[in-house]
């Protein structure tokens, strides 16, 4: 009886250790349901966003690595190649000679200076230029002003800039004097680039300087003071030849490098830059005394500085001309083909 007992009691231990075993697997199976509905579904977006920033990054980094050894790669400093640079601050003397005036009118108002030629910070003559990065006229103006003064100085470096893509004559490609890396022994090249091509202000005038703009009543750009003997206030020549239509001032403008290139042709474009050239370099040969003789004694700047001294404005018949010789009487077009040696 005992026995049985016992084993009734055992039973009954079983049964209700099975009995408690079932109900917490029950309840860890509703758990497990739970956590599952719970959990975050994984998108496969993530996964193909993952994938596709690590190509993106990997092609960044071939990228980069191309870069850095590509010598040919445009300078980060904006700087012109070495054959524009040349280009235009090494135009041969024989060609300059023969352009003339390329029938430019004379761009100077001759002034009566009430004092000495003014001197600039190192006591030399000074040639001021007043504009500003964004200027599309003072783009144009500043092929003529590079070409002109190295003929008296040197350029360390020049730095390529364009006018403001919204304006006339939108992007024409030109240099910017901002900062002046240039040296003579003759004169002071002082160009003052007013505003940058966002129309901030790039750099103030000293007092001296706003002393000029306001004797002449400076209002706008481009301007160019020749020692207080000579102004310049406009653009000496049409920029739209600076474009790949020049009768059309919205058409694609021509590159630095294209430019240069054409400097070396007889066409409008190189006639305009050149011309104005000249007639920048007799103004600055009247302030040196005719310095250098090796520059100013040319029979086309003697030519055109008598016309600037007597107040002439036509430029049409000063100096070279479309069948003008030089030299031996070499024609025009075997000069042009002499720098570009062909």
């Amino acid at each position: 009886m005992a026995n049985k007992r016992r084993t009734d009691s055992s039973s009954a231990g079983r049964h209700q250790r099975q009995r408690q075993e079932t109900r917490q697997n029950r309840t860890n199976n509703t758990q497990n349901q739970r956590r599952r509905k719970s959990a975050p579904k994984r998108s496969p977006w993530l996964l193909l966003g993952g994938v596709v920033i690590l190509i993106a990054l990997v092609i960044g980094f071939f990228v980069f690595l191309s870069n850095q050894s590509n010598p040919t790669s445009t300078p980060k400093s904006g700087l012109a190649d070495a054959a524009t640079f040349k280009a235009v601050t090494s135009v041969d003397p024989g060609v300059l000679s023969t352009v003339g005036t390329g029938g430019v009118a004379n761009p100077f108002s001759k002034v009566q200076p009430n004092e000495p030629v003014t001197k600039g910070p190192t006591g030399k003559p000074q040639v001021f230029y007043y504009g500003a990065e964004w200027c599309p006229l003072c783009a144009a103006e500043r092929w003529s002003i590079t070409v002109a003064m190295s003929r008296f100085g040197t350029f360390k470096s020049l730095k390529e800039n364009a006018s403001a893509s919204n304006d006339s004559y939108p992007s024409t490609s030109t240099f910017t004097f901002y900062p002046n890396t240039y040296s003579s022994s003759y004169i002071d090249f002082v160009p003052l680039e007013h505003e940058d091509s966002q129309h901030n202000v790039l750099q103030t005038p000293t007092t001296d300087q706003q002393q000029i703009l306001t004797r002449y009543n400076v209002g706008g750009y481009p301007f160019m003071d020749i020692g207080d003997r000579y102004i310049l206030t406009n653009a000496s020549y049409d920029p739209t030849v600076l474009r790949s239509n020049p009768q059309d001032q919205n058409s694609t403008p021509l590159s630095q490098q294209d430019i240069a290139t054409q400097l070396a042709n007889e066409n409008q474009l190189s006639k305009d830059i050149l011309g104005t050239a000249n007639y920048l370099t007799a103004a600055t040969c009247a302030l040196t005394n005719n310095q250098p003789a090796t520059v100013c004694s040319d029979a086309t700047i003697q030519k055109i500085e008598t016309s600037l001294s007597s107040g002439t404005k036509s430029g049409a018949t000063v100096g070279g001309s479309a069948q003008a010789t030089i030299g031996g009487g070499a024609p025009v077009e075997d000069v042009w083909r002499r720098w570009r040696g062909l």
